[in-house]
């Protein structure tokens, strides 16, 4: 059913809007000796974050559904926490940010899986090439951990 979908859709959005906003903070605020190769690092992964944004709201759309209407209801609609409290350290930054992509691309499998149920391959056919850009985005940031 597309309002399924549709609400498997919003979860994905939120997600990566409040992943968004994390590593665009994060891009402002890290600091420590890897600063320049994380803040282009992390400043990359929103810019990429952030051209998705469109593409998953206008599908929710094209499902005859509403996309969320504000900050607060793509906050609500997420599985991603918001924000930390204070500013982390460049490694907490990285394990946020390997543990929300990890969320994120759980959430983004499950949405899948329903459109391929359902035969929705408009559907289908955004999400598989996020997914594959989300599992490259964490795989750069695992690999930026200190050992």
């Amino acid at each position: 059913m597309s309002s399924d979908i549709a609400k498997s859709l919003t979860r994905v959005l939120g997600n990566s809007y409040v992943l968004y906003v994390k590593t665009h903070s994060y891009h402002w605020n890290v600091t420590g000796p890897n600063f320049h190769a994380l803040h282009n690092l992390f400043e990359e992964q929103y810019r990429q974050i952030w051209a998705s944004l469109d593409d998953i709201a206008e599908r929710i759309r094209a499902l005859d559904e509403y996309a969320p209407v504000s900050a607060r209801v793509m906050a609500e609609a997420a599985n991603i926490e918001e924000s930390d409290n204070g500013v982390p350290s460049s490694q907490v930054m990285l394990k946020n940010l390997v543990a929300d992509q990890t969320l994120w691309i759980k959430d983004a499998e499950e949405a899948l899986e329903a459109a391929s149920e359902e035969g929705d391959t408009g559907t289908e056919d955004l999400l598989a090439p996020l997914i594959s850009a989300h599992e490259k985005m964490r795989w750069m940031l695992k690999s930026s951990l200190a050992d």
